[in-house]
């Protein structure tokens, strides 16, 4: 069989053609170059801004635990304030607690807020005592800085006429006035005796507590005093009991209190016992063991558990510190009103944000917080309380309500037509007692207000 053969000059040109058929293929084209996105420019931080609070209590001696409860609520509104990471005057801020302890000593009060002043704090919450915080406020004042205290009662303080000073709770006007009324018409005191640790706090109160006994017709059998570091009172106790007194009040603290219930009973004194918002605590009850069953106080302001906010901030406190002592929940009020301040004034300087405190509209956990023109909390309510079962157990509230304020007002302007009438005659008479019903008619128009907005929600 002969095959046909191709001949190699064929397969080469052959070849050949492949090669450039090849060589003609299109070379893939390379991707397109996307250029990386430009990324925005980022901000520098905002600047942070160290402000300093000042806070001043007892940290040592008897009334240690009372100033740590107010250290430590302050603590905790801080503590509050730098989580929300506010921003004022275009900085971020980062807000510090400066602690002091005046150890309850009227000059070393002054020593601290020196101290406190040289520092440059923004603002101070404090003194605890009233015998403190009084001098202090001289040279916060001096000094320009906002002071806020949630638990100085004396009426002085606010009555100096200092425009730094502010108080978040009610003065001792108000609380002797309640106090003096309610042993007299309430605890059935004909006999009052008093007693008073000297302090411008204890002695304060008693002062109106006094005046308030007088006009509710009651009768004062003795006035004595002892000092807040005593823990014997045997002596003034004898002497009062000669005098067979139906109740003993007594202005001064719980670190005095207790130990004097303890003591009227071991002298065989059935007399009643009532004291202010200085001995308003556990530990009085744990001072004076089984003797204070059946006691008295009262405490500015109503209940933790009738506060706007008082469950929460209650919560809370005894999670992180444990019990409540007494003043806590106004100390952090405190602290909070001065910072509303600061964001309403846009500034964290004492000049710029000083004038905003006067003008307060604040919902705090104790109360809607405002102040009249000395730097008082305006309408403060007095409550009262008796110990039962080894417990404070809360009876009433008297004053801070507008009806409660209205009908102040007319028992005021009913005295007011006594008097008028004695002193200028049947005409006078005529005149106030037309102010008399303007009140009554107001307080009428009040209450009704308040029934028809209760019946709205």
């Amino acid at each position: 069989m002969t095959y046909s053969r191709i001949p190699s000059m064929t397969l080469a040109i052959a070849a050949a053609i492949a090669m450039i058929g090849c060589s003609q293929k299109e070379e893939p084209k390379p991707a397109p170059v996307v250029a990386a996105p430009v990324a925005a420019p980022v901000p520098p931080p905002k600047p942070e801004l160290t402000v300093q609070i000042g806070h001043v209590a007892p940290l040592t001696g008897p009334q240690a635990h009372l100033g740590k409860d107010n250290e430590n609520a302050a603590n905790m509104a801080i503590d509050e304030l730098n989580a929300k990471a506010i921003e004022i005057g275009g900085a971020r801020i980062k807000f510090v607690l400066v602690a002091e302890d005046d150890q309850a000593d009227p000059k070393q009060g002054t020593i601290v807020a020196q101290k406190l002043v040289d520092a440059k704090v923004n603002g101070v919450v404090g003194h605890l005592n009233s015998g403190t915080t009084i001098p202090a406020s001289k040279i916060y004042f001096d000094a320009g800085i906002p002071q806020i205290s949630g638990s100085a009662t004396n009426p002085k303080y606010t009555q100096q006429g200092f425009s730094t000073a502010f108080r978040v709770m009610a003065n001792d006007v108000q609380q002797g006035k309640v106090l003096g009324e309610y042993a007299a018409s309430q605890m059935g005191g004909k006999k009052i005796a008093i007693i008073d640790d000297r302090t411008a706090y204890g002695q304060g109160l008693a002062d109106e507590f006094e005046k308030a006994v007088i006009a509710a017709g009651g009768k004062i059998v003795a006035r004595e005093f002892t000092n807040d570091k005593a823990t014997d009172f045997a002596a003034i106790l004898t002497k009062i009991k000669s005098k067979k007194a139906d109740v003993i009040f007594y202005g001064g603290m719980d670190a005095q209190g207790g130990p004097m219930v303890k003591q009227m009973k071991s002298l065989g004194l059935k007399t009643l016992f009532l004291t202010g918002d200085g001995g308003c605590t556990p530990e009085l009850i744990k001072l004076a063991g089984a003797a204070s069953e059946g006691q008295y106080c009262s405490l500015p302001g109503v209940p933790l558990d009738q506060m706007p906010g008082g469950k929460a901030f209650g919560d809370a406190f005894n999670a992180k510190y444990g019990q409540i002592q007494l003043y806590a929940p106004y100390v952090y009020d405190a602290v909070m009103v001065m910072v509303d301040a600061m964001k309403r004034a846009n500034s964290v300087e004492s000049a710029k944000f000083l004038p905003e405190i006067g003008k307060t509209d604040y919902q705090g956990v104790t109360a809607k917080i405002q102040f009249d023109e000395k730097g008082d909390l305006k309408g403060g309510a007095i409550s009262l309380y008796q110990i039962k079962d080894g417990k404070w157990e809360y009876r009433e509230t008297i004053g801070g309500s507008p009806v409660a304020m209205a009908k102040e007002a007319v028992k005021d302007a009913a005295v007011a037509v006594k008097d008028a009438a004695i002193a200028t005659g049947e005409a006078a008479k005529d005149v106030v007692k037309d102010a008399v019903k303007d009140a009554a008619d107001a307080t009428k128009a009040a209450a009704e207000a308040t029934k028809a907005a209760v019946e709205k929600k």
